[in-house]
Parts: C-alpha cells; sequence; structure tokens
C-alpha cells in the first residue's frame, strides 16, 4: 500500500505490519528496521493486562481499509493522503476486555542529529517547547502507569500540546493528533546514534466489551522552515476551530478565549514574582516559622523591589498552610490563622501590590512527612474517602507516588461524585479568600488528574477523554466561584485548560536536561495567555549570575513574567529547592536586569497582553559558555530574540512586527540581521528603552548593552 500527499510517499511493509518507507523527494527518511505499526492493550475485568500487535494479527486489506483480526478483537485502519499523510482507526470489540490504549503509529526515523554529526532534530511541546540535537541526551522512553508518575511525557500534562516534529534539513514532519475530546495520550520518543523512534500513544477509555469509534486522526504533515513553521500549522488549526456547538471544540476556539474577562493587571502589568516559604527554608526542612513570618515581616522587600524594578510585586507564598507544606487537598486556614494572612493581604493591596499562593494539586494527604501530628487516618476510614480515591487496575487502593518526601497519600478522582466533592470542599474557603492568584494544581502538571482505573466511580475502568472532561468540570466549577481570582498550575496549562488556567508555573528549566528550551508554548497561545518564569526547581544550570540573567531573559523574550527566589533573609536565590545559602547572585545586578526589562514592558505592553509571535527574523551575534551542576558547558547565544505581531486582529497590512533583542550577558553584543526575510519596503527602526526610534542598515548592526534590550520594528 501506498500513500501520496505533495511532498511524501507512504510505502506499508506487504504484511501491514510496519513501515516500509517514506519519502521526500530523493531523501528515504525511515531507518532501515521498524518497530510494529501498532500495540494495542486491553484490560480483563480483573485488570490484568492484555497485549495486541500488528504483527500477530491476520491481516486482510482493500483499498481503504485494513483489517488486523485478533480473537475476539478486530482493529480497522485507514491511511490517507492529500495534504498529510491521515491515520485513523476503530475497535471491534467481541470479549469482556476494556480497550486502553493503542500505539499508532510507530515509526523511526532515520538520520543523526545535529550535534551528532547530521541534520535532523526533534521538537517536544513538554514543558513549554523543547528542541532535541544531541542524541546522547533522551535514549529511552518512559510508560505512563498507575500509580502516576508527573515527568511522563504526556498531553494534557507536561506536553501542552498534542504535536512532535522531526526536523531534517530545511524540512519537517509536524506529527499531531486531532481529537476534540483531548483524550489522554503520550508523544514520546528516543534516540539512537543513527535513528530515532516516536511513539503516540492514545488512552481510549473503553468500557468492558465496548467498541472503540472515534473521531480521531493522527496527522503528518510535511514542512519547510523550522520548528515555527510547524507549529504555525498547528495554531492555523486553533484559529479555525469555531463555537459550533460542540463543548470542547469551543474551549479550543480563538472566538471563546479571546471573549474572556481577566483582570485589569493582567492585561496591563507584568508583576515580578516574588516567591518564599514562611516556615523551613526548604521543601524538606523542620517547618518551624522562619525569618517571613509573621507575613508582613516580608514587607520591606516587596517595597524594595517594587521600588527599585518599577515593577508591580506579586508575592507567591509557600508553606503558608495552616495544615502541613504540600499536603493536598486543604490548605486553609492559613498558617498562623486567618487575621495575620488578611492582615498582608491589605497591605499589599494598599500597596497595589498581589497576593498569590501555592496549593498542591489533585491528592489527599493521610500522613505529612514535614509535620509528624497531621495525620487524616481516621477521617478517611471514618467517612469512607477512599470512594473518592484514583484505584489500580482492579481496583486496588495504592499510595500516590506524588511528593512522597512530603507526604503520604493518595491521588483523587475528579470524576467520582466522592473525590469532586472533596475537592470542592477543601478549596472553597480560599477561593473566596480574595487572593489575587492560586496556583492550585501543583504536581498536576498541565492542569489535568492523574489515571484511575475504578470500576464504580462512573467512569470507565481504564484512562480515556473521561479524566480530560472531569478535569475541565472541576476547573470550570473554580473559576465560576472566584471570577477575580486568576489559577494556574504547574509547567504550563495545557490546551485543553487554558481557558480556565490563565497563568501558571512554567517548568522549561527541566529542558536543560534532554536539550533546550524554546518558546512553543507562547508562539503557540500567547495571543490569550501568558505565564511566569516559575520558582524553577531542579533547575540544572550552574549557580552563577550569569546563568540566573539567562533564564530571566528567556522568560521575557518568551513573554512571560519573571520569578525570583528569596530565602528568609530576603536574599535572591538561584532556584527553590536549595539548601547552601552561601552561593547567591549578584543582587544589584539581577534587580538592575529586571527593572531594564520592567521598562520594556512599559514600552510595548500589548506585546506582553495579546500579541502573536511570529518567525523571528535571522541574527547573528556572539555565543557564550553557561556552566551547569554537572559541571558540563553549554553554549548559548549572548542575544535572546523573539519577534511579535502586535496588533493580532487588524489586518496584515496594518500589523507591526517588533523583535527583541534580550541581552542577557554582562558586555555589551553586536547584533547583525539578515535581510532574507524582510519585507524591505517597510524598512527597518531600531528602539531603544528610552523609546526613540532611528532607521538602521541591518548590514552594519548594532549594540545592545550589557543586561539589556533592543527592538527592531518593521
Amino acid at each position: 500500500m501506498t500513500i501520496n500527499t505533495a511532498n511524501l510517499i507512504l510505502t506499508l511493509s506487504p504484511d501491514y505490519n510496519h513501515l516500509a518507507s517514506l519519502r521526500d523527494g530523493s531523501r528515504e527518511l525511515l531507518a532501515d528496521t521498524q518497530p510494529q505499526l501498532f500495540n494495542l492493550r486491553a484490560r480483563r475485568p480483573d485488570g490484568e493486562a492484555v497485549y495486541f500487535s500488528s504483527d500477530e494479527a491476520i491481516v486482510t486489506a482493500d483499498n481503504d481499509t485494513i483489517t488486523y483480526a485478533f480473537e475476539n478483537l478486530r482493529v480497522k485502519l485507514t491511511v490517507d493522503g492529500g495534504d498529510s499523510i491521515c491515520w485513523r482507526f476503530t475497535v471491534e470489540n467481541r470479549s469482556d476486555l476494556a480497550v486502553e490504549y493503542i500505539d499508532l503509529a510507530r515509526v523511526r526515523f532515520a538520520g543523526r542529529l545535529k550535534k551528532n554529526g547530521g541534520d535532523c532534530a526533534v521538537v517536544s511541546s513538554y514543558n513549554e517547547g523543547l528542541y532535541v540535537d544531541d542524541s546522547t541526551k533522551k535514549r529511552a522512553m518512559t510508560d505512563p502507569e498507575f500509580p502516576s508518575q508527573g515527568g511522563y511525557m504526556m498531553y494534557p500534562y507536561m506536553l501542552s500540546t498534542p504535536i512532535m516534529m522531526w526536523l531534517y534539513g530545511e524540512q519537517g514532519i509536524l506529527m499531531s493528533v486531532e481529537d476534540k475530546t483531548a483524550s489522554p495520550c503520550g508523544l514520546d520518543f528516543c534516540c539512537g546514534d543513527d535513528s530515532t523512534e516516536f511513539r503516540i500513544r492514545l488512552f481510549l477509555g473503553g468500557e468492558p466489551g465496548g467498541d472503540i469509534k472515534n473521531d480521531i486522526a493522527i496527522r503528518w504533515t510535511r514542512f519547510d522552515g523550522d520548528w515555527t513553521d510547524g507549529a504555525a500549522i498547528w495554531r492555523d488549526r486553533l484559529y479555525r476551530l469555531t463555537d459550533n456547538g460542540n463543548e470542547t471544540t469551543a474551549q479550543f476556539s480563538a472566538k471563546y478565549l479571546s471573549n474572556i474577562d481577566l483582570p485589569d493587571w493582567y492585561k496591563n502589568d507584568m508583576p515580578l514574582v516574588l516567591t518564599y516559604p514562611v516556615r523551613g527554608i526548604h521543601d524538606m526542612d523542620k517547618m518551624d516559622p522562619n525569618k517571613l513570618f509573621p507575613y508582613i515581616n516580608a514587607l520591606p522587600y516587596v517595597d524594595e523591589f517594587a521600588r527599585r524594578t518599577g515593577a508591580k510585586i506579586m508575592v507567591l507564598l509557600m508553606h503558608w498552610e495552616g495544615t502541613a507544606p504540600w499536603a493536598p487537598p486543604y490548605v486553609w486556614p492559613p498558617y498562623g490563622g486567618e487575621e495575620s494572612f488578611r492582615e498582608f493581604m491589605c497591605e499589599l493591596h494598599r500597596r497595589g501590590q498581589l497576593l498569590g499562593v501555592y496549593c498542591s494539586g489533585l491528592g489527599f494527604t493521610e500522613q505529612s512527612n514535614l509535620i509528624a501530628e497531621y495525620n487524616l487516618s481516621d477521617r478517611i476510614s471514618s467517612e469512607r474517602l477512599d470512594r473518592g480515591f484514583c484505584l489500580a487496575p482492579g481496583g486496588k487502593l495504592i499510595h500516590s507516588r506524588i511528593c512522597t518526601g512530603q507526604r503520604s497519600g493518595y491521588d483523587i478522582c475528579p470524576a467520582s461524585e466522592v473525590g469532586k466533592k472533596l475537592l470542592d470542599d477543601a478549596l472553597k474557603p480560599l477561593l473566596a479568600s480574595g487572593v489575587d492568584y492560586v496556583q492550585a494544581l501543583d504536581q498536576n502538571h498541565g492542569g489535568g488528574m492523574y489515571f484511575c482505573y475504578a470500576p464504580d466511580h462512573g467512569h470507565p475502568p481504564v484512562p480515556g477523554s473521561w479524566m480530560t472532561k472531569a478535569s475541565r468540570e472541576l476547573l470550570d466549577g473554580w473559576k465560576k466561584s472566584c471570577p477575580d481570582t486568576l489559577l494556574g498550575c504547574e509547567s504550563a496549562a495545557a490546551e485543553p485548560y487554558i481557558s480556565d488556567l490563565r497563568l501558571s508555573d512554567c517548568r522549561y528549566e527541566l529542558c536543560y536536561f534532554l536539550g533546550s528550551p524554546i518558546p512553543l508554548y507562547s508562539f503557540l497561545y500567547h495571543r490569550w495567555l501568558h505565564n511566569f518564569m516559575g520558582n524553577q526547581v531542579c533547575c540544572p544550570v550552574g549557580y552563577t549570575t550569569e546563568g540566573l540573567c539567562m533564564r530571566i531573559a528567556y522568560s521575557f523574550a518568551a513573554g512571560d513574567m519573571i520569578t525570583l527566589v528569596l530565602n528568609d533573609d530576603g536574599e535572591i536565590m538561584f532556584h527553590w529547592g536549595m539548601r547552601d545559602f552561601s552561593r547567591v547572585p549578584d543582587r544589584d545586578t539581577i534587580i538592575g536586569f529586571c527593572a531594564e526589562l520592567t521598562r520594556w514592558h512599559k514600552l510595548y505592553p500589548a506585546l506582553f497582553y495579546n500579541a502573536e509571535m511570529v518567525k523571528p527574523i535571522k541574527y547573528n551575534c556572539d555565543e557564550v559558555e553557561i556552566g551547569m551542576l554537572d559541571g558540563s558547558t553549554r553554549y548559548e547565544r549572548a542575544l535572546f530574540s523573539t519577534a511579535w505581531k502586535l496588533d493580532p486582529v487588524a489586518s496584515d497590512d496594518s500589523r507591526r512586527t517588533v523583535q527583541l533583542f534580550v541581552n542577557h550577558t554582562s558586555e555589551p553584543r553586536l547584533c547583525k540581521v539578515e535581510l532574507d526575510n524582510i519585507a524591505s519596503h517597510r524598512g527597518i527602526f531600531l528602539r531603544g528603552a528610552d523609546g526613540n526610534r532611528s532607521k538602521i542598515d541591518p548590514r552594519v548592526g548594532f549594540t545592545v548593552g550589557a543586561h539589556s534590550c533592543m527592538a527592531i520594528e518593521y
């Protein structure tokens, strides 16, 4: 079987068990050996897993459909050409099994990655955007299982968008999952020396004995250019979605997202986030009150940072819970009592500043490992709260794997009546408190619930789109109860949840473990929301002022709010979770850099609210060395650059493009831009922080001052 698009020719093996060839012109894209075309897993009523593979089936094919027959199970597959290669499937189930997931279509691309002597790279939506060009960084995939982990390469979780890209030369293939119900899916890959394997795992939520009929399309779209060109294909799809009566589609549509009311400070300001604990100095510390308790003890630092940077300040509290730190779901009343907490909030608001708090997601703490006397075992048994907990296959109750250093407990299933009521009741007093922001879903990366296999919660006994629906209904209810409070999660909100989670805790620093962060999330969604730099926990960048300035510049260039982590002496820390306070960045340098970037926000406020990121003009500048904690060295551009259309609803002819160049180093840097993709008749204008504009010759270049920024307009 052969399928054609304008640029690609796909051939399946004669037995239909794997891919045989994928050609782009004269270039063969596939490695010599290929995995099975698909794998499928189902569950028996007792939870036992049963596996099926394309190479074990009796296969028949006609012009339109390939049928893979197993005992009491048939997988029907169609593959179409046209603008892209499109895979669709159904499952006919004549057994008592519940179909859990299918891996389709499995593929191994040929080619070395760029840092290994080739011309290839991988792009993932992992933690706001990941670019991998070194095959030594990711050599294996991870199978999402129960009890769940937060770090799986899954959508809608740490993967905000159901896409991956394989880049080769000046071309690429966008692999995407089009599914209006936003079913959970793993989009993972592993690199070898000469090839890279990709896997899309769709969790189908089958009922026992139930067929799988769906509108899911797995699409491979070939494009010219770099990752921005591939991302534009997905963004254009988002723009085309309309409110057609389908509830899920409406949540994704550009029209729906553009009409959501947001606080004035979110639209008009880019607050500097100051985050710190009020007891203990790190997550595993003895939880005695520190120097920033009572809460008002932090006000001198708030005033200092506001005065020296010119920014509005958002205080984001950790370890403030009156129960125990990181011990969900109960957080209220605050540590030290409501009166002390409200006094601090009122003082912040009187100064024109903001208050936010961290919470710890959809878990239930049985025993705090930080506060020994906090134990809810008796309550679990007396109130039968376990009826709302996520269960393992076969209906077994197993402890959660999330944050086991801080707590022992269970994941909560918001699709169950008991679980949803638990979560609603626990958050209700906080959401009514008047705080400006709640990072409500720490550990629930992207905003989604974890796996549940319970047979009696009213949902299918295997993961599927019901999980996204339950999470959305939970978040919709929370948001309706606190219209003036913004909600967020750990890692940027995944696409199904961005209508409710408009300000989240970026985790792009985790991309340094696997490759490099890229502002994919901002490219796709900045028109409707932005996030903040996050507390940078687990950051592998070395403890230098240069390294922190680099991360600040990256967040600013991505259109996100800057975050500084403080210890209880008011010193700036490199990231949350540090225990060695003998090393701190240069305070004046960091504050001065934040002040400079605040001036740029005030110069281009529209850029940070609803501008649309576009493909930037290519440019040349110095590279600098950045030390990592493991002793290795990264090479980064001295100037980070992103480009933006400032008037997204105006006609193309009237939309200005502004391209920022942020110098994160301590020396002035020369920048030269290339003219290959500029509409030359409009000219290029240089703008400095003083607001003055002057026409420039890009062949000569311009200099960006140390810890500063410049912009060109065209």
